[in-house]
């Protein structure tokens, strides 16, 4: 199962996140306002958590961050330890309520950018084995050891409050070099990491993460899937140029316009439609990838098209095409989708 990442100012984020990480540096002797630095928001701003800010804001406060305390060490796995479930609002609440942890586990990859992860998370299962990738490949490099080590140590928050006692890790793996705190992250989840490794991975007992979890309800789990599936089509809501190229592409039936043809309706050529987008922190491909996901889901979900019809109306070629695209858009096959919706529908 694997999750495509959007741009990171594609998904507005809450101000949370930035709070606990300017509390962390001001506790460690560094100023708000250097805590804030070129993020376009001061202390004031911090009082108003329902304030929405890009991803691109918060990862200069890491970039900030991992600059000015860099003379501690394992700062990022501070950072993350800071980060518990009733910090991400109904993304946490909807991980707790799953029935299993294998089912929280898909909920939070499906989700994910409700959370404040900058890696990618990815689940593998290879016979006994439940693998959690976490793809750094997106970061950028002068805060990638930091960002990995925060979401790292967060998943290590989340575990423990879903499953008393936390899961039994098999196995950990890291890219970067073994750092002088090694055994810190065998402090967290019982193993010793492999430094240096091909990725980063969390390896459960497939056991383990298909037994129930306590506070599991189906029923709780659903709703609160439904209200993460509202609040991440709102944070995704477009303004500006981008918003009138997505209305655009909405509207476009079986086949969507070349940037040529949207530029033109817009009275721009097509460099400076692409110019517009790029400020706006988009491109016309990920607008065309995002409405192909909306109208995928409608047509998948309130009509009776076989998987190739839905595919040809989209503009693939293939079935086998749009199969790969849905499954990294939203973690799962379009008949997986189509199912979970029946289901729940009955339900």
């Amino acid at each position: 199962m694997e999750l495509r990442r959007v741009h990171f100012d594609e998904v507005r984020r809450n101000l949370v996140s930035v709070q606990l990480l300017t509390r962390l540096g001001t506790e460690h002797g560094m100023t708000p306002a250097a805590c804030l630095r070129d993020t376009g928001l001061d202390q004031a701003a911090l009082s108003h958590p329902e304030t929405e800010i890009t991803g691109s804001q918060e990862l200069q406060v890491v970039r900030n961050l991992a600059a000015g305390l860099a003379h501690l060490p394992g700062i990022g796995l501070d950072a993350g330890l800071r980060y518990h479930l009733a910090a991400y609002g109904i993304w946490g609440f909807a991980l707790v309520s799953s029935p299993t942890y294998r089912s929280a586990a898909e909920v939070a990859v499906r989700y994910l950018d409700l959370s404040y992860a900058f890696v990618s998370f990815r689940i593998e299962v290879h016979g006994k084995d439940f693998v959690i990738v976490l793809d750094d490949a997106g970061i950028p490099a002068d805060v990638r050891q930091f960002l990995v080590e925060r979401d790292f140590a967060a998943w290590v928050n989340a575990a423990r409050e879903m499953l008393p006692g936390g899961l039994r890790v098999r196995g950990l793996q890291f890219r970067f070099p073994r750092p002088d705190y090694a055994e810190r992250f065998a402090t967290l989840c019982g193993v010793e990491p492999r430094f240096g490794a091909p990725r980063n991975a969390i390896v459960l007992d497939l056991v383990d993460v298909e037994a129930p979890m306590p506070q599991g309800n189906a029923l709780t789990s659903r709703a609160l899937q439904e209200q993460c599936h509202r609040l991440l089509d709102r944070r995704r809501a477009r303004s500006g140029i981008a918003g009138q190229v997505r209305d655009r592409l909405l509207h476009s039936v079986n086949r969507f316009p070349t940037i040529g043809t949207v530029a033109s309706a817009l009275n721009l050529g097509p460099r400076s439609l692409r110019r517009r987008l790029e400020e706006e922190g988009t491109s016309y491909r990920v607008l065309t990838d995002e409405v192909r996901r909306i109208l995928a889901e409608e047509l998948l979900t309130s009509g009776r098209l076989k998987l190739e019809e839905v595919s040809e109306r989209l503009g693939y070629a293939e079935p086998a095409s749009f199969t790969h695209a849905f499954k990294r858009w939203t973690g799962v096959s379009p008949a997986n989708y189509r199912k979970a919706h029946l289901e729940k529908g009955s339900s």
